[in-house]
Formats: structure tokens, C-alpha cells, sequence
């Protein structure tokens, strides 16, 4: 009886040394689980993202104002006989 009590001993330490420091252990659990919420916050940044790069694609393709917009704030075009003013602050 004393063997057979000493063996589930014996065993129960093993099994608990698994859980504490053996591969896939609780603290593997923990590294995995901070991983994940990060690389899901990542993902919803993403997903922002994508979406108001396709809100701006719909907006090129359906309209001439936004492609007139963009022509005027990214390439600094004018209509012609139109007067550009440029207002420099003073410090």
C-alpha cells in the first residue's frame, strides 16, 4: 500500500510539474492569450482601415466631386480662371 501511495505521489508531482513548467503550461496559456488580444486589436485596426479605403474607392467611382477634391488638396490643381489665394500665418 505505501508503493502505491508513493507512485499516485510520484505521479501527481509529474503531472503538476507539467502544468507549472512542461510545454503548452500556464504560462504559455498567458503569453498566447496577451498574443491574441493584440493581434485582435491589430485586426480591428485593419479592418478600420479597409473600410475607409473602400468608402474612398466607392466615392472615386460613383463621383467627379471627390476626383475633384483630391486634384485640388493632394496636387494643388486649380480650374482654370479660377484664383488660388494662399494664406500665410504669421508667428
Amino acid at each position: 500500500m505505501a508503493i502505491l501511495r508513493l507512485a499516485l505521489i510520484i505521479i501527481f508531482c509529474l503531472l503538476q510539474y507539467r502544468l507549472w513548467f512542461g510545454e503548452n503550461s500556464l504560462s504559455d496559456y498567458v503569453l498566447l492569450n496577451e498574443k491574441l488580444s493584440q493581434v485582435k486589436a491589430e485586426n480591428a485596426a485593419l479592418l478600420q482601415r479597409n473600410k475607409l479605403m473602400k468608402a474612398d474607392i466607392d466615392d472615386l467611382r460613383l463621383g467627379s466631386e471627390s476626383i475633384e477634391e483630391r486634384a485640388r488638396n493632394e496636387l494643388g490643381l486649380i480650374r482654370e480662371g479660377e484664383i488660388f489665394y494662399r494664406i500665410i500665418p504669421t508667428k
